[in-house]
């Protein structure tokens, strides 16, 4: 069996996205049919919309969240129709060489469904991230949901399939962000803001938020950065310098994904400090540092991809944070609206308006 349901589809690159009726085929093995009750507007849909990642149009877009499985295929058991899930990009194998090592955060074999979804005339959509959520019901692998507490509302749950993980992992999980630590984030956007409620939860102390518009900076603090500076006004390794006794942060995040970005982020460090990339860069982009600078100042530069979560462990465990009043992932949701609204979130991101607009099904 079949199901027909609307849909938000990228035909081409540049093109405003359309909302169409697409088909979902019932799952097969391994697979699960999940109804989407929200889903967050996230930048790296726009750069699908705009090809920066791919030229396998059609897509369909959205991949940050949750919603009720509605059926499973022949051999799934992590799941079962009726359990609320919020959906991931990096369902772990178990088998890999990573997955051996007991390091499955860094998968090299993660899994998406077999079956395509299409258009009515049949041409396949190729879903983003292996999940396109910006429709009524998704055909995802079953290890892309992961079972969380239903108390938690779906707006908020769902962020953790993409940008609020990937910020908050950065902080916790890659850059291991401990008590007493200080810590700068460069760029202030949803995944920026959640490293800055990571480490405030983690426990820093110093918390430096660097950005260029004062509207983040002011949001910023709300999330439990301790201090700001405005790129455009202040030179930003004096500044973090200045605010961390002269030397540098113990952790950097950065969280734009520019050559000029990370080259602030790794001189703002302290000696032995660690530098953790999470922003997005293009294909374009290149580095260049002095070698003898990599190896005088010691440390890490590391990269961190979805936060370097192990959805099983590190969603269950957020909720938690967010049911107790820990974590305020309510207030990353600025706005609700419907799939028809899409195209105009894309252009509210753009214009930093919002933290994240969420579809709401």
């Amino acid at each position: 069996m079949a199901h027909e349901v609307r849909a938000v589809v990228a035909r081409g690159k540049g093109a405003p996205v359309s909302l169409e009726t697409i088909v979902v085929p019932d799952p097969g093995p391994g697979e699960a049919l999940v109804k989407v009750e929200a889903c967050g507007v996230c930048h790296t849909d726009l750069h699908y919309r705009e090809g920066g990642i791919s030229d396998d149009f059609p897509f369909l877009l959205g991949h940050e969240a949750a919603g009720i499985v509605e059926a499973v295929g022949e051999g799934v058991t992590e799941v079962e129709p009726g359990d609320f899930v919020i959906l991931n990009w990096r369902a772990v194998c178990g088998q890999c060489r990573a997955c051996r090592k007991g390091k499955p955060w860094y998968c090299f074999s993660t899994r998406n469904a077999t079956q395509p979804m299409t258009l009515l005339d049949g041409t396949p959509l190729a879903p983003a991230l292996g999940i396109g959520a910006f429709a009524e019901k998704t055909l995802v692998a079953a290890g892309q949901c992961t079972k969380v507490d239903p108390a938690a509302p779906a707006a908020a749950a769902g962020l953790l399939g993409c940008g609020v993980m990937a910020g908050f992992g950065a902080a916790v999980n890659t850059g291991a962000v401990g008590r007493g630590d200080s810590v700068a984030v460069i760029g202030c956007g949803g995944v920026g803001m959640a490293a800055i409620a990571g480490a405030r939860i983690a426990g820093a102390t110093t918390i430096v938020a660097v950005d260029v518009d004062e509207r983040k900076l002011e949001r910023a603090r709300s999330m439990g950065a301790t201090h700001t500076v405005n790129g455009t006004k202040a030179d930003v390794v004096d500044s973090v310098r200045e605010l961390t006794g002269g030397f540098g942060a113990d952790v950097v995040v950065e969280a734009v994904g520019r050559p000029e970005t990370y080259k602030q982020a790794f001189y703002a460090r302290d000696l032995a400090g660690t530098v953790v990339l999470v922003g997005v860069p293009t294909p374009g982009m290149s580095l260049e540092l002095p070698l003898l600078d990599v190896f005088g100042r010691g440390g890490s530069l590391k990269s961190s991809w979805y936060g370097d979560c192990l959805p099983s462990r590190d969603f269950p465990a957020l909720i938690d944070l967010y049911r107790q009043g820990r974590f305020d992932l309510d207030a990353f949701v600025s706005e609700t609206i419907g799939l028809e609204d899409v195209e105009k979130a894309f252009e509210k991101m753009r214009g930093g308006d919002v933290l994240r607009s969420v579809v709401l099904l």
